[in-house]
């Protein structure tokens, strides 16, 4: 009988186990993560929750989205994000064509979004629609 019992908790400890590697795989924050550090592009969204924020990184640098909830022709949609950046230093080497892509990415997801930037990059976009 204790056989079977030891038998039975060790199955049940594997399961956790094999569970839990699992889950870890298959954790988006894991694969932020993962593209944070490669220099990719990855968006951590919840389309579904407005009030979540969303979360990106673009070469190595790691930014954060609000959303804002606002009427349309025909519904209610996220029609503002408003972006921003903790770590300024991270901006290094970004151009003007880099944050273009991150518009482009996120209208994809909020095609009827406009996208507010934080300085500095706001005073960047500013120059060079003057320029323009």
């Amino acid at each position: 009988m204790t056989v079977i019992v030891f038998r039975l908790f060790l199955l049940i400890a594997v399961g956790i186990i094999i569970y839990s590697v699992v889950k870890y795989l298959l954790d988006p924050r894991r694969k932020l993560e993962s593209a944070h550090n490669q220099g990719g592009f990855y968006l951590l969204d919840d389309s579904n929750n407005v009030r979540k924020n969303l979360i990106f990184t673009y070469r190595n640098a790691m930014f954060e989205g609000e959303k804002f909830l606002g009427p349309t022709d025909e519904s209610f949609e996220v029609t503002s994000i408003s972006i921003w950046t903790e770590d300024n230093d991270r901006l290094q080497g970004l151009s003007i064509k880099d944050f273009h892509f991150i518009e482009k990415e996120i209208l994809i997801h909020y095609p009827k979004a406009d996208i507010e930037w934080k300085s500095p990059v706001k005073e960047l976009i500013k120059k060079q629609k003057k320029q323009t």
